[in-house]
């Protein structure tokens, strides 16, 4: 029986053996250059197809979402949640040279919910990405009143890290030149409005101080990218660099974002 076990491990070891100089030889006819840019390819790849379908960095730009989120946060968004969107523009990263291709979406685990913080694309300007609470969903009513969310009748409660920076309240008199649909109102007082079919009423947490569907509207379904999740990493961008250590904000580090 130990005889067998002893021939087939050193039948195994000789066709390992055989299959490594295999291998080597075949990265010695194509060259260190030609594996490297092979490897470098398939990294590539992989990199754009996870980012793509599962999961994507996402940074915080402005104080709309403070401070729940807060400028300098680095996201993990869930693209997979709400179904994965295939990319609807192909070009050179970082730079608006190139051109747009249809898209799709596969099937979801779930549609967005009340209290969602979501990444989108802005609806006025798609090349760009927004992030905002989703406070309504298709066919909610929504109001403001004195600075107070109402959806369907009922208080919808402030998130934990909401915050108003504008002690002032605008009367509902006033009509705000810039707010959507017209003639609903203020930013303090706001609507009545329907949310439409296959739409969305978004919000941010700091809401005195945030571009949301007040103002542009609301939200279509297909624009919706996916679920922010945790923060990975945090820089406050105000301290000098020479204090790197201090500009990690580390408390912040590994943060589930609710």
């Amino acid at each position: 029986m130990w005889q067998s076990i002893v021939k087939g491990w050193k039948s195994y070891r000789t066709w390992s053996n055989k299959r490594k100089e295999k291998r080597l030889e075949r990265r010695r006819a194509k060259g260190v250059v030609r594996d490297w840019a092979e490897f470098l390819v398939t990294l590539t790849i992989m990199v754009f197809f996870i980012r793509t379908t599962v999961v994507e960095a996402y940074r915080i730009p402005s104080s709309s979402m403070e401070d729940t989120l807060l400028i300098g946060d680095f996201l993990m968004v869930n693209k997979f949640l709400y179904g994965i969107r295939t990319p609807d523009w192909i070009g050179i990263p970082f730079t608006k040279v190139g051109f747009d291709v249809p898209h799709t979406r596969l099937p979801a685990l779930r549609e967005p919910r009340h209290g969602d913080v979501i990444v989108f694309k802005y609806p006025r300007d798609p090349s760009q990405n927004y992030i905002k609470r989703c406070v309504g969903l298709p066919g909610d009513t929504l109001q403001v009143k004195d600075k107070i969310l109402l959806v369907n009748g009922k208080v919808f409660p402030n998130p934990p890290k909401a915050k108003f920076t504008d002690w002032r309240v605008c009367p509902p008199a006033i009509q705000q030149r810039d707010i959507f649909p017209p003639g609903s109102g203020n930013r303090d007082n706001y609507g009545p409005v329907i949310v439409p079919p296959g739409q969305y009423f978004m919000m941010g947490d700091n809401r005195d101080n945030s571009s949301d569907s007040r103002y542009w509207g609301y939200l279509p379904r297909d624009l919706i990218l996916g679920k922010a999740t945790i923060i990975y990493f945090s820089w406050d961008k105000f301290i000098p660099f020479y204090r790197f250590y201090d500009s990690i904000r580390w408390s912040r580090i590994a943060s589930m974002i609710n």
